[in-house]
């Protein structure tokens, strides 16, 4: 069973679920509801199995049940065991199906991760129901929400995901694997190695070197390309700690550094730390990116920044919320989120600076510590 201290935080973010459900003009949306996206299970439950879903009533959290298969039945007890467990397959459906049986009249599901198909089914199976089948209630959004505001564990979590990847980069730079006559494929798999070897989970995403030219592609996946003296590298990477993901991107240039690239690296720098300053209770989301964009706009360069500016992170890489010239809504408290801006010049070279941050009543904690001054290796 997990530690009495987190399965006090599962039954309170369960309990905010209950709360989310009667915020319809004082009204309850749903007598019930089925959470079937498994990070959100993990969220609400602590369990981390390939299978399960989580029932939530919006007034009796003495009747939550979750459910998984056979394959789980030592792991939800270890994992969730301050829940009662329902075992079988097809949980979604054998969850309402409970909540139906149990008089529940409107029953709620994720509708932004329920296929067709599984809908289809459900509705089917509530419809042979003896009794009057209860009315299936589409929820959107409903515990991502939730999340987009980092409790203390949380936070915590972040930062010792942030401080594996700062270490691993720092082991990187100090035994010389970033050097010409190395591959972009060779320097990405020795970082994730040396993430697993400080503790690392797993890795957030795969991990990102582009040299040369190649880093004016901001997505681009390491390939055998050779790094060579005078190329801009760019390292783009996170590692996972207890489900939670860092990422951060330094770029760096191999032995000699041209004015161009001082310059755009420079503007970039200026770019960051203004999104930075930016984050602040209550800013509106466009109003941060437009803090950072505006600078590399400013400089000429508006057309060789061609992404927003920042996401959230936590249990995905991405997550709520999305920073970007088109987002709407603000900052909360307790948000973690990234700055990240870039500036590609096509077929040169480009440069991205990247933090994962949080959000705070005062200056964001900066939970990426590796230096981001002009380095030349």
């Amino acid at each position: 069973m997990p530690s009495d201290v987190m399965t006090s935080d599962y039954r309170s973010r369960r309990d905010r679920v209950r709360v989310a459900l009667a915020q319809a003009g004082g009204e309850t949306v749903a007598d019930a509801v089925v959470i079937s996206d498994l990070i959100n299970v993990r969220y609400l439950t602590g369990f981390t199995g390939s299978n399960g879903a989580v029932l939530i009533w919006s007034d009796d959290a003495s009747a939550d049940r979750i459910c998984t298969d056979g394959r789980y039945l030592t792991q939800v007890a270890e994992q969730a065991g301050d829940l009662d467990a329902v075992i079988a397959r097809d949980c979604l459906t054998e969850l309402a199906v409970h909540a139906a049986g149990k008089g529940a009249r409107a029953v709620g599901f994720e509708s932004d991760a329920v296929t067709v198909a599984a809908h289809r089914g459900l509705a089917d199976r509530m419809g042979e129901l003896d009794s009057a089948a209860a009315e299936l209630v589409p929820l959107q959004g409903l515990v991502q929400g939730l999340r987009l505001v980092k409790d203390a564990g949380e936070v915590d979590a972040l930062r010792r995901a942030c401080a594996v990847g700062d270490s691993a980069l720092a082991t990187l730079v100090e035994r010389g694997v970033i050097r010409p006559g190395a591959t972009e494929r060779e320097v990405a798999r020795a970082l994730e190695w040396e993430m697993f070897a400080l503790g690392a989970d797993a890795v957030a995403f795969e991990t990102i070197v582009a040299a040369g030219a190649n880093s004016a592609v901001p997505h681009h996946r390491p390939t055998d390309a050779v790094l060579a003296d005078g190329d801009l590298v760019k390292i783009d990477f996170g590692a996972v700690v207890e489900g939670y993901h860092s990422d951060m991107t330094r770029t760096y240039v191999l032995g000699r550094a041209a004015d161009w690239q001082r310059e755009i690296y420079d503007l970039v720098a200026a770019a960051q730390a203004a999104g930075r300053a930016a984050l602040h209770p209550g800013a509106e989301l466009r109003g941060v990116d437009a803090a950072a964009r505006s600078v590399i706009a400013a400089a000429g360069h508006g057309e060789h920044y061609v992404h927003g500016l920042g996401h959230g992170v936590g249990l995905e890489i991405h997550e709520a919320p999305g920073i970007g010239a088109l987002a709407t809504g603000t900052l909360p408290c307790g948000a973690a989120v990234t700055v990240e801006p870039g500036v590609y010049l096509p077929g040169r070279g480009g440069v991205r600076i990247e933090d994962t941050l949080v959000v705070t009543d005062g200056p964001p904690e900066l939970l990426t510590a590796t230096d981001k001054t002009f380095t030349v290796i």
